[in-house]
């Protein structure tokens, strides 16, 4: 069974940083491609980063690069996703997303306040 099991969310204050973790099972996480996505209050969900499954290169969104990691450990089956220079407006909730032979997957969410 396919599970995208998310942690790592919480308050933080503007400037401050979180590292959300996406732990995978049922599957190993090099043959999918591993993305992030975030929801905020009113909006549509949006792509925030994305790991390309073969050379591991990331992709993310304009509105996060250079504050925004994604990453994966193959070993532990888990992408990551490193938060730095957090602001008011990366409030939402985050999605681990898992596409893999033509079957898309989704975590249950985890909430990132920004808030002083």
């Amino acid at each position: 069974q396919v599970q995208l099991v998310e942690s790592g969310g919480g308050l933080v204050q503007p400037g401050g940083s979180l590292r959300l973790s996406c732990a995978a099972s049922g599957f190993s996480i090099s043959s999918a491609t591993m993305s992030w996505y975030r929801q905020a209050p009113g909006k549509e969900r949006e792509l925030v980063a994305s790991i390309n499954r073969i050379s591991g290169i990331t992709n993310s969104a304009d509105s996060v690069k250079g504050r925004f990691t994604m990453s994966r450990d193959n070993d532990v089956n888990t992408v990551y996703l490193a938060m730095n220079s957090l602001k008011p407006e990366d409030t939402a909730v985050y999605y681990c997303y898992a596409r893999r032979v033509g079957n898309v997957y989704w975590g249950q969410g985890s909430q990132v306040t920004v808030s002083s």
